[in-house]
Formats: structure tokens, sequence, C-alpha cells
């Protein structure tokens, strides 16, 4: 993990096209798959300068200070520290959000709680919905800025995690209508007396079992949050908990959204039905058809 310039790699100056070989040559040795595009998009983060237009100007020379940035983002990569991390940003639901090593780095399949959320809420008036384990927050901007007239609320136990989710909230303008709460779980809304107000809760909670995480890549395994990765012995203990919880904040009808590890959502839907407060809605697959997200429906009185 360590972020000083590699051997071989001495911080001079150099011309830009010999800086990209030479970068590309060194993720292309550490098992990077896309060596060359990796590279060109970390010189674009140090000199704001696009690929397209980093070949055309093949021949710049680039400073001392320049050379360093790259070549240290480079040593970076090279030992696996996920490329989101050191750019600061990842792509969701076609807007661009802050991570850190505080939070899980965003997932396209995640996109299907937005999705799934959003058509639920569509035609209720001013929605309440919450996001439990929000980390980037990214889960809930993308409701809020979909549903204007909604109440989000989103919920994390890690402080730091909230300092990332909030920075989100502010880059689009949503602080008056999304709230952060710091705790576990539903706590927090337990403080705020949302007894039966909500209409949605949806929730991307950790799925791996905790034996699992050793075998993960490392990029996932050595510099994702484990708090957001590892959930008990069989990846299943927050959504056995949320299961008990969410019902006393629930409406009637009210919906539980749930992503699932590869082969759980049989597992969840069955202590789901064990747990007698729920009906199954759905069941949504991801683009590998994988199930991805389980839809419960919280049972009338």
């Amino acid at each position: 993990m360590s972020r000083q310039p590699v051997a071989g790699m001495a911080c001079s100056a150099t011309g830009l096209g010999a800086l990209l070989k030479e970068s590309a040559a060194r993720l292309k040795a550490a098992g990077i798959d896309q060596p060359g595009l990796e590279a060109a998009w970390m010189v674009e983060h140090v000199l704001t300068l696009s690929p397209l237009m980093q070949r055309v100007q093949a021949e710049r020379e680039m400073t001392v200070t320049q050379c360093e940035q790259v070549r240290g983002l480079i040593a970076r990569r090279a030992a696996r520290e996920p490329l989101q991390y050191l750019l600061g940003t990842q792509e969701f639901c076609g807007r661009d959000f802050r991570v850190t090593p505080s939070v899980l780095i965003p997932r396209p399949e995640s996109a299907l709680l937005v999705d799934e959320a959003v058509r639920r809420c569509a035609h209720i008036h001013a929605p309440t919905v919450v996001d439990v384990g929000t980390g980037s927050g990214c889960l809930a901007v993308s409701v809020a800025l979909a549903l204007p007239g909604a109440r989000v609320v989103a919920l994390d136990v890690s402080a730091d995690a909230l300092v990332v989710a909030r920075a989100n909230i502010a880059q689009y303008g949503l602080e008056a209508r999304l709230a952060c709460f710091h705790g576990d779980l539903l706590a927090p809304i337990a403080e705020q007396g949302w007894a039966h107000q909500v209409h949605v809760m949806l929730s991307n909670p950790p799925y791996i079992a905790d034996e699992g995480v050793a075998a993960l890549q490392p990029e996932v395994r050595d510099f994702e949050p484990r708090l957001a990765l590892a959930g008990g012995r069989d990846g299943m203990d927050v959504h056995r908990r949320l299961l008990e919880q969410a019902p006393a904040y629930l409406k009637p009808g009210g919906v539980l959204l749930m992503e699932v590890g590869i082969g759980q959502a049989g597992a969840v839907c069955r202590q789901a039905e064990k747990h007698g407060q729920f009906r199954l809605s759905a069941v949504l697959q991801d683009q590998g058809g994988i199930d991805r997200v389980v839809c419960f429906e919280k049972k009338a009185a």
C-alpha cells in the first residue's frame, strides 16, 4: 500500500508521451487490465488534459512536479489501490460522486435499487424514502434527484462515510431536503419518531461472508471498507436485522428493497417469510442475470 514512487521510476522531468509509455508498462507489469487507458486517466487527473489531447501533445515537456504526481498515482495503482480512490470520483446513474476509502465504490448493479425506489414512489405525493447504510450517498442522492417532492433520509453507522455523503449531497444542492443521520441501522429514525412513516426503505448492505473477504480481488479486499463488505458468517446479518427492524417504520404496503449477493436471494426471501410481516413482491436481476435485489411489501396489520 506504499504511496511512494517505486524503484526505477525516478522523479525527473520527461516528455508526456514517454511518461505515458512508462506508466502503462508499469501498470501492465502489475497486472492491471487496461494499463494504457488507466495511465491516460491518471495523466488527465494531473494535467486536466483529455486522452485525445495527450496524444496530440505527446512531445509536451512535463515539469518535475507533474511527473512526481503522475508517478505517485501510478505507484499506488500498481499496488492495486482502486482507480476510483486515486481519482476521487465514480460515475453512478449518470452522475459523478466523490469517493474515498471511507466508502464503498458504487457499482452499476446498485442502480436497480434506485430505479425500483423511484418506480414505487412515482404516484405517491411527497413520499418518504430512507437509504440505510448510505456510504457515498449515491443511492439517496439519485433518488432525491429523480423525485423532487420526496423526503429522503440517509443513514450510516460510519461517521467518516457521512462526511463523503454530505459532500455529494452538497454537490447536487440537496441539503434542504436530504438529511443524514449517524447511527446503527434504523436507530436514527427511531430517535426521530418515524414509526410507520416510510414509504420505501432501500439498502445495499454488506453481503460478503466474513471468510469470503480474503478471497476478493486486492482492490476490494485491501482498500474498500470492511464494514461495508463483511456481512457475518453467511453474509446476511444485516439483511436479517433489517427484516426485523423495518416493519416498525414502514407504512402498511411500504416497501423494503435490499441488494443481495450471488445465491443469497432465496435465503433472504425464506427469512422474510419466516419473519411473517412481509410478502415477497419481486426479485430483480442485474445485467448478468443474477438475482440482485429483493423487494418486500409490508403486510397490512
